[in-house]
């Protein structure tokens, strides 16, 4: 048996939850789906320059784990930018951290 997954923490949902390109129609284009821990691995690493172990910590995660989701998260958008997808932010597993979890710097949103 599988040992259950940890919880992993997001610091809110996306302001956003699709992009579309914008030269092609959406109709019968193809759609890739990111998780929501995916975008908040890219955001804290690509985005605000944390190491990944600041990052997986924040995530409540290991360094191994965090490294993952990234590449994972990485490879989503990268075929859908490459190849024109409709790339939709949605779905994963993850919460919001207790209110007393919360770190100095951590906001509302992405």
């Amino acid at each position: 048996m599988p040992r259950p997954r940890k919880i992993r923490f997001v610091q809110g949902r996306p302001i956003v939850n699709a992009f579309l390109p914008s030269s092609v129609p959406p109709w019968g284009r193809e759609e890739v789906f990111l998780p929501i821990e995916g975008l908040e691995a890219i955001k804290l690493n690509d985005f605000q320059g944390l190491d990944q172990e600041t990052a997986a910590r924040m995530m409540n995660v290991s360094r191994q784990t965090f490294g993952r989701i990234l590449a994972e998260a990485r490879a989503i958008v990268a075929d859908a930018l490459v190849m024109g997808k409709i790339l939709k932010i949605e779905g994963g597993h993850f919460e919001m951290p207790p209110r007393g979890r919360r770190r100095r710097g951590w906001g509302g949103g992405f």
